[in-house]
């Protein structure tokens, strides 16, 4: 098992392009210090909050985490946006369409991109149908690039169109 990549220095360029990718969606990236807890983690330690329209990290925190949290937000409607705190809820299709997305919006981050997407998400223990998010993305995820469709997050007619 390898290491996730962390989100580092608030300087570096990932976690600026991230910061980038999602202000035009009324997320804002709010970058905490390395002992500070992260109010609105569903997971605790290191990994990225929701709270509202912020999304809270530190220098340790996963990127795969920060991009899944960003996901959940970018996948509410406006109503569940405005109370987002912790636990994004949705249902078991939404999650697989927030997993998606973030597959997705990894090749957006310098040094990241899809495959280490993949790679993270097996090392920290996504769990899917197939086995590994690999298989999962590339042969089982119909229902959750529909649901992406179905909501304007995603054009399967033009794939590099993520969200409007």
């Amino acid at each position: 098992m390898h290491a996730v990549l962390l989100l580092g220095s608030a300087e570096s360029a990932l976690p600026q392009t991230l910061a980038a990718l999602l202000a035009p969606h009324g997320l804002a990236l709010r970058y905490l210090t390395s002992n500070s807890s992260i109010p609105g983690s569903y997971w605790g330690e290191s990994e990225a909050g929701l709270v509202g329209h912020e999304l809270l990290v530190r220098p340790d925190t996963p990127i795969h985490s920060a991009l899944h949290e960003a996901c959940h937000y970018l996948c509410a409607d406006e109503a569940r946006r405005a109370t987002l705190h912790t636990d994004a809820g949705g249902d078991d299709l939404e999650e697989c369409a927030v997993c998606y997305l973030s597959i997705l919006l990894a090749d957006a981050l310098p040094g990241f991109g899809r495959e280490r997407m993949l790679a993270d998400m097996d090392a920290w223990g996504y769990s899917f149908r197939l086995g590994s998010a690999r298989r999962w993305f590339f042969e089982d995820a119909d229902d959750a690039r529909g649901w992406l469709v179905r909501r304007g997050l995603w054009n399967a007619e033009d794939p590099a169109t993520l969200i409007p």
